[in-house]
Order: structure tokens, then C-alpha cells, then sequence
């Protein structure tokens, strides 16, 4: 699959998961990368490495390692982007939201059981994200906790798209991408705040797809089957939310980040411009068991 070599990716969200996917299967497509990315400075020696390995494949490959979150910092990225894309003669063809910042609280305090009627990994997950320190009203989801998940969740991408659009940086062809998941539907302890950000981000890509497809911007969801990234880690439980969807998946085996990154790179292509406002499911048929 070959890209016009014109054409930049920005990628929210590009050390690891489904937006480090994307942007490998990006670059061996022949798409240049914008990478956005928020990492310790102990992180970046790997994280460099595989942002070489990128370039090695000829694609252009301009990072920042910064707070997307930030109005300020999203103001860098995007000045610094505009003028590299001049002197390059380029456009921005797919704005990928891959971003995954949320809390992982419970509404309410959890029923008191026995030790022995926990898993020990799921103990062991909840003892990290609880420490015992922590009060009972620490570990339940707060107004405030709602709001910063929906902004780094769904918000976000707004802005972005919005100052994007502002700097007159996209194609005329281009795409609007971002990540969901079957939590938008079911119920997943700890989940509730993501599930909420995750269900308006869909709210968000469907007024894209309506109100900017006159610009020329597509606008589509993806919605991923379970998937064995950081972030899916970082839920208590993580091991049984995996172990049921490689039971209820037809292929009986669990959705990768490859999956989704070669799905991403076939919505930038020509043949896929007609789809607008879409909700994909990339899970092999998860959904269904």
C-alpha cells in the first residue's frame, strides 16, 4: 500500500499501543509522521529507536515529546508542524487521536470479600492502583475525574482539529481518526469515567463527519477489540477482560495493535474516501460472542 509521499500522519499518542503500530505501518506505506508523545526522559532511548526505525524506511519523521493536553504545547506542535510542512511542500493528510489518559476509579467502594475470593493478579492490580494510603473517597471516581478524562479522551481532539484546521495544514483529502472500544457499551469495573469520554468522542467524530466533510475532512471511529497494550494493563482485571475476549472472538485469539495500525493506513488511502461518520469494529468478530 503506498502513500502520496506528500502527505505527514500526526499521530496523538505515538510511543506505544495502537499509535506506535500506526506509525511503523505508516512509514513502511510511505506516509511521513508527526509524532506526538509524552515520556520520562528514561523512556526516550527506546522510544528514539523505534523513531528511527521509522526513518529508515524513508518516511520523514518529526517528534515532540510534550503534553498534547496543553493549549500551549498543542500551539508548538502546530507552529512547528506548519513550518515544516511548508519548506517540505506537504499536507496533512490523517490527524490519529490515540491518546489514552483517563482515571480508573470505581463509582462506589467495592463490596469487602475475603482475600481468597481474588484473583491474586487482579489483588496485585488493585494494591497498585490503590495503595493503602489511599481513602475510600480517593478511589472513587469525582466530578473532576469525569472532566479530565473527557478532555484527554474526546475534547482534545477538537482542539486540535480545530487549530489544525486554523493553520490550514490539511490536505484536501483528509482523515480524522480516533480510538474506541467495546467499554462504550458494556459495563467494566473501573471503566466508567473511560467509557463516558469514549462514548463522547463518538458524539464528536459524528458531528465532524457532518460539519466539516464540506472541507473536505473524513471523519470515522475506530472501535478495537481487546487489545494487550500499557494501557489495557493498567485496568484492574486486565487478564479476565482478556481471557473472555479471546473466548468470545472467532479467531480465538486477542486484537493486536498491528490489527488496528493496518486498518488506519487503509483508511488513508483514495479508496476509502467515501467512508465518513463511520464506526469500524477492527476485533476479527469480538463483538458478536
Amino acid at each position: 500500500m503506498n502513500h502520496d509521499k506528500n502527505h505527514y500522519a500526526l499521530i496523538l499518542g505515538a510511543s506505544s499501543g495502537m499509535g506506535l503500530a500506526t506509525a511503523h505501518q505508516l512509514a513502511r506505506d510511505g506516509m511521513n509522521l508527526c509524532l506526538v508523545h509524552r515520556d520520562r526522559r528514561s523512556s526516550m532511548a527506546a522510544i528514539e529507536e523505534e523513531f528511527q526505525r521509522m526513518g529508515q524506511t524513508g518516511a520523514d519523521v518529526l517528534s515532540f515529546n510534550l503534553n498534547a493536553l496543553q493549549s500551549e504545547k498543542r500551539a508548538q506542535v502546530i507552529e512547528g508542524l506548519s513550518e515544516h510542512l511548508e519548506q517540505r511542500g506537504g499536507k496533512l493528510r490523517l490527524v490519529l487521536h490515540a491518546i489514552s489518559r483517563g482515571n480508573l476509579k470505581r463509582l462506589a467502594p467495592s463490596v469487602e470479600r475475603p482475600e481468597a475470593d481474588l484473583n491474586p493478579r487482579l489483588r496485585q492490580a488493585l494494591d497498585r492502583l490503590y495503595p493503602q494510603s489511599m481513602s475510600p473517597e480517593e478511589s472513587q471516581l469525582s466530578e473532576e475525574d469525569f472532566g479530565l478524562t473527557l478532555h484527554a479522551m474526546a475534547t482534545s481532539l477538537w482542539g486540535w482539529v480545530y487549530e489544525l484546521r486554523q493553520a490550514d495544514v490539511f490536505a484536501e483529502d483528509a482523515r480524522i481518526l480516533a480510538l474506541t472500544s467495546e467499554g462504550n457499551q458494556r459495563v467494566w469495573p473501573y471503566y466508567a469515567a473511560v467509557s463516558t469520554a469514549k462514548v463522547a468522542l463518538e458524539a464528536i467524530i459524528r458531528a465532524m463527519a457532518v460539519e466539516l466533510a464540506p472541507y473536505g475532512l473524513r471523519s470515522n471511529v475506530i472501535q478495537a477489540g481487546i487489545t494487550d497494550t500499557p494501557s489495557l494493563r493498567m485496568i484492574p482485571g486486565s487478564e479476565e477482560l482478556k481471557a473472555s475476549a479471546i473466548y468470545r472472538n472467532p479467531f480465538g485469539r486477542l486484537t493486536t495493535p498491528e490489527d488496528v495500525a493496518k486498518v488506519v493506513s487503509l483508511l488513508c488511502t483514495d479508496q476509502a474516501a467515501w467512508i465518513n461518520g463511520a464506526l469500524i469494529p477492527v476485533d476479527g468478530g469480538e463483538r458478536l460472542g
